[in-house]
C-alpha cells in the first residue's frame, strides 16, 4: 500500500491532469446555462448525466473552422439570430454575408485523432510506468 501523503499527491496530479485536458478541449458545443436556469444541485444521476455527456463530448468535437468548403446548415433556431444568441444555442456564428447567419458546427476530425492520440499514448506511458511503480513500493 502506498503512504497517505504518496497516494494524496498522486490523486492531485491525475485530478489536475484531468481538468486541464477537459479545460483544454473545450467544444463550442458545451452547456451554456441560461438565465432561467439555476446551477445543478449535488442530485447524483444528474451528475452522472453531465458526466457521461462530457465523455461523450469529448469523443465527438465539434468545430466552426470550415476548411474543406462543405455545405453549412443553417442552425434549427432560427437564422436571424445575433452572435450571443447563436452561441447559446450551441450554434456558429458566420463570418461572411453568404454564409448562414447562424449554421450548425462541424465535425473536427483531426481534434478528434489527436485526443484519441493523447489519451491513447497516455494509457501505455501509464502501462509502461506501472511495473516500475509497483517494484519500487514492492521493495519498501
Amino acid at each position: 500500500m502506498l503512504p497517505m501523503g504518496t497516494r494524496l499527491a498522486w490523486n492531485c496530479v491525475v485530478l489536475i491532469l484531468l481538468y486541464s485536458i477537459t479545460s483544454g478541449f473545450a467544444s463550442p458545443g458545451q452547456h451554456v446555462l441560461e438565465k432561467h436556469e439555476v446551477a445543478p444541485s449535488n442530485n447524483f444521476t444528474l451528475e452522472m448525466k453531465i458526466a457521461f455527456q462530457q465523455v461523450i463530448d469529448f469523443f465527438r468535437p465539434m468545430t466552426c473552422n470550415h476548411k474543406d468548403k462543405k455545405p453549412l446548415i443553417p442552425c434549427h433556431v432560427g437564422e436571424d439570430l445575433n452572435t450571443t444568441e447563436c452561441l447559446e444555442n450551441k450554434c456558429c456564428p458566420s463570418t461572411t454575408s453568404d454564409e448562414p447567419m447562424c449554421y450548425m458546427p462541424l465535425k473536427d476530425n483531426m481534434q478528434l485523432a489527436f485526443r484519441v492520440l493523447v489519451l491513447v499514448a497516455g494509457g501505455l506511458l501509464i502501462m509502461g510506468c506501472l511495473p516500475f511503480f509497483c517494484c519500487a513500493c514492492l521493495q519498501r
